[in-house]
């Protein structure tokens, strides 16, 4: 008989890679999804779906009933939003119910999906590692303070017995970005030549699929109560969109403009936003982000993990081709 998986974010990038990994393994994998989540990534794969909200103690205690390992991946990946007290409880409150109920259920292992996020970064570009957590006073936005509240009560289940093991993911990118995240709405808008400008600052970007492969030997290798970064390359802005416009064929983006000339494209962004409920392109958290080269390393998961990251071009790639055949993009 198949191990029995509940996977938290299956309809989300992250976890629509993940349940296919998981299915492809062999387990069950059963996932609570929200009335007005897109499925569209699951709807060509077997896994079982309730409906339900990760913040309704009932819902999740249903799901978690009989099952073996669980993969906490969902989250709610906005840098702005009309209320920015939903991503504190979509991000914080969901985690703390579904952290709870793995205790209650006695859940053999679980993995809990962070975010590099939660780690300190510097203007100079030094790479940051697992020894280097952010205070929550330190971090920029809601987002971010929700990340870093998340994984501290996860840190503290722990102590408490939880046998959770934490994946600090960076930036992935790949097929199945249907939302798009961030970085998706970037890639997309960068190769359709709608970035021709681009400020100083640069990323972490990996494959989406081998952030999911990290998520599944973190859980047979992962020692309880640690976190491990799933990252790819380091790279400045200006070099991933230079790949992005190689991709498509486009002459890549040439000046690059003060970060301060952003901010009234940034104000007004988040004044029509507040109109409209549509999440803006540019906000001023995301500037403030970019003061800081987001760079990090995986050498504790490939020493640790055996873990192994792809050159982030090839998910970019894949990402592109994922966009045009979805129409994002034309082909």
């Amino acid at each position: 008989m198949a191990d029995v998986v509940l996977l938290t974010g299956a309809s989300g990038f992250i976890g629509s890679a993940l349940a296919r990994k998981l299915l492809a393994k062999g387990f069950e994998v059963r996932t609570l999804v929200r009335p007005t989540s897109n499925l569209r990534r699951l709807s060509d794969i077997g896994v079982e779906r309730t409906v339900g909200d990760l913040r309704d103690r009932n819902a999740v205690r249903k799901v978690t009933a009989g099952v073996r390992y669980v993969f906490h991946v969902a989250a709610d990946y906005r840098l702005w939003a009309p209320d920015p007290a939903d991503i504190f409880s979509n991000n914080v409150n969901a985690t703390r119910i579904v952290m709870e109920t793995a205790m209650q259920c006695g859940v053999e292992r679980v993995v809990y999906t962070s975010s590099v996020a939660t780690l300190s970064v510097s203007p100079s570009g030094e790479v940051a590692d697992e020894t280097m957590p952010l205070e929550e006073s330190q971090a920029i936005g809601v987002y971010k303070r929700s990340k870093v509240a998340a994984e501290r009560l996860v840190e503290g289940f722990v102590r408490d017995g939880l046998p959770a093991v934490i994946v600090n993911p960076s930036t992935p990118v790949g097929s199945g970005d249907a939302k798009p995240t961030p970085t998706g709405r970037m890639i997309v808008e960068a190769a359709a030549g709608r970035m021709p400008a681009f400020v100083d600052t640069g990323l972490n970007v990996v494959h989406v699929d081998d952030v999911a492969e990290g998520h599944l030997i973190a859980l047979f290798r992962g020692r309880i109560g640690q976190r491990y970064i799933l990252g790819g390359q380091n790279a400045s802005l200006h070099e991933i969109l230079r790949v992005v416009a190689a991709t498509v064929g486009r002459r890549p983006p040439r000046y690059k403009i003060p970060r301060n000339a952003v901010v009234p494209l940034a104000l007004i962004a988040e004044a029509v936003a507040r109109r409209t409920g549509r999440e803006p392109f540019v906000t001023m958290d995301g500037l403030r982000m970019s003061k800081n080269r987001m760079y990090f390393t995986s050498a504790k998961a490939e020493r640790e993990l055996g873990y192994e990251a792809r050159p982030y071009g090839e998910g970019i790639r894949d990402a592109v081709a994922w966009f045009q055949q979805a129409g994002y993009l034309p082909a």
